[in-house]
């Protein structure tokens, strides 16, 4: 939407951001993409839960939108005209009075593994210490290499990266989108792709929120949505919506925009059952005459559903017996 001509708006917008090197990395590319067309904004950084509480397992602090409340909190209370945020940390169920119109283009949607001395998976020894803190992570490498010791791990990426180099840990899994806006992707030994390894829903996407009664900041951050994108991230959290699962659930999402316009979705979901790991995956292609990707990820996650995935979802969500 490059060279479209916007309405003349005196006072810069802002923007919202989390703490994290990250987040502000990822909120200057937003800023910088609006400046492009002649937008002012100005970054504003809002302190989250989950930031605050850093040594703490994102479970404990308060699972979904630890990372999103207080910065929805400043847009409802209009300190910041709008907020930048990782898909991957927003709760499908949008919160009342504000919306998502913007989905700029996506960075790669894939997980990445850094080896301090393998460099890849298949190459680290029996009980080398690899670094995760994602559900979703850990019961696919237990899948894939019961032999490994996976230890948890939080705090930024450039903190968990000295402690990979201190030799705490023989490897990491990451987000390959945030080495590459951190420009370190040359960090990355092993780009882990489906089927051998399912990325988070929306990962590497990010979600540009607003008040839902603002037309003027809607009309400015349209220009630097990314359609494909968007319509791969819609289908993606229909799906997690679909299954109720939550962003911090053993379920996966990849989704994609083809050649011939269509929408592409894959799903998994996965069960840590102590002996063995279980999974399932469904797939499909949005129908060119009348499926959205929103019903897309519906039907995928009705699909789950028949599979078991509900009742492998409600095995993970019982509390455990004391």
């Amino acid at each position: 939407m490059k060279g479209v001509i916007l309405s003349v708006c005196s006072e810069p917008l802002r923007i919202g951001t989390r703490s994290s090197l990250l987040a502000q990395t990822q909120t200057r590319w937003v800023a910088n993409q609006l400046a492009s067309l002649g937008i002012h904004a100005e970054i504003q950084v809002v302190e989250t839960k989950g930031d605050i509480q850093r040594d703490m397992p994102i479970t404990k602090i308060g699972g979904d939108g630890v990372f999103v409340r207080e910065l929805e909190q400043a847009l409802l209370n209009h300190r910041i005209d709008m907020a930048v945020h990782s898909m991957k940390d927003l709760p499908t169920t949008e919160t009342p009075g504000l919306c998502i119109p913007c989905v700029p283009q996506r960075a790669t949607p894939f997980d990445a593994f850094i080896g301090r001395v393998n460099p890849t998976l298949q190459e680290l020894s029996p009980g080398a210490v690899v670094g995760t803190s994602s559900i979703r992570r850990v019961v696919q490498l237990k899948g894939f290499r019961k032999d490994l010791e996976i230890r948890p791990i939080r705090g930024n990426v450039d903190t968990r990266l000295k402690k990979l180099d201190s030799g705490e840990y023989d490897g990491l899994i990451l987000a390959g989108a945030g080495l590459e806006r951190l420009n370190l992707a040359d960090r990355i030994t092993q780009l882990l792709k489906p089927p051998f390894f399912a990325p988070a829903v929306a990962q590497g996407a990010l979600a540009v929120q607003i008040r839902e009664d603002d037309p003027m900041v809607r009309e400015r951050v349209l220009a630097i949505s990314h359609q494909a994108t968007y319509e791969s991230v819609l289908a993606e959290r229909a799906c997690l919506q679909t299954l109720a699962g939550g962003c911090l659930a053993p379920i996966a999402g990849w989704g994609r925009k083809d050649s011939d316009n269509t929408v592409s979705l894959d799903a998994w979901v996965f069960e840590d059952c102590g002996e063995k790991i279980v999974s399932i995956h469904a797939s499909g292609i949005a129908e060119l005459s009348n499926e959205s990707p929103q019903d897309l990820g519906e039907r995928i996650a009705v699909s789950l559903i028949d599979k078991g995935a509900e009742s492998m979802l409600e095995r993970i969500r019982e509390p455990p017996i004391s």
